[in-house]
C-alpha cells in the first residue's frame, strides 16, 4: 500500500503570522479571458470591449476588467493557501488597482498573513486575515486586496 497525498491549502494552525506566501505559477491574460469575463458578468463597459473607443482614452487601448484582475489575484492563492481548507470568504477590505492590466500581461501574486484567530462561535474553525498583492511581468503592482476567510482547523485540533 502506498501513501496517498492530496494537494490542499493550510489549516489555521499552519498559517504563520507575517509570512509572505509567493504563489506560482503566474497567469498570462488573454483576449479571450477579458472578453469572456466581461460579457459573462454583463459589464459591457467600452473600456473593456470596444477597441476603437478605448483607443481614444488615455490608455490608448482596452484594459482588462478589474473584477477579472481581483478574481485572478485571489485565485492564484487558492492552491497554496485555501484549497479544501476554506469554509467561506467573509469579506474584502481595501481593494486597489494602482496600475492597469492589459491583454498579454502576466500576473503574479503573493499573500501576507496579517493575523489568525480561533472563531468565537464556530469550534474547529478560525478566521485568517490576508493581504494579497499582484504584480505584472514588469514588477508593477496592479492590484491589492485585504480579505478575511473562515478556515478549518487541523482535524481534531483547535486554532
Amino acid at each position: 500500500m502506498s501513501e496517498i497525498i492530496r494537494q490542499r491549502g493550510l489549516y489555521v494552525e499552519e498559517f504563520i503570522d507575517g509570512a509572505r506566501y509567493v504563489h506560482a505559477p503566474g497567469r498570462t491574460v488573454t483576449e479571450a479571458d477579458n472578453v469572456l469575463f466581461t460579457t459573462l458578468t454583463m459589464n459591457t463597459q467600452s473600456l473593456h470591449l470596444d477597441a476603437a473607443w478605448a483607443a481614444d482614452t488615455e490608455f490608448g487601448e482596452r484594459l482588462v476588467n478589474s473584477m477579472f484582475t481581483l478574481s485572478t489575484l485571489v485565485g492564484l492563492s487558492v492552491a497554496q493557501l485555501t484549497q479544501g481548507t476554506i469554509v467561506a470568504n467573509l469579506g474584502f477590505g481595501e481593494i486597489t488597482f494602482p496600475a492597469p492590466v492589459r491583454v498579454g500581461d502576466t500576473l503574479y501574486a503573493e499573500t501576507v498573513v496579517v493575523s489568525k484567530r480561533p472563531s468565537a462561535s464556530r469550534p474547529g474553525q478560525g478566521i485568517v486575515e490576508f493581504a494579497h498583492t499582484m504584480r505584472n511581468q514588469r514588477g508593477e503592482v496592479v492590484a491589492t486586496a485585504t480579505r478575511s476567510a473562515l478556515m478549518r482547523c487541523l482535524p481534531g485540533g483547535q486554532a
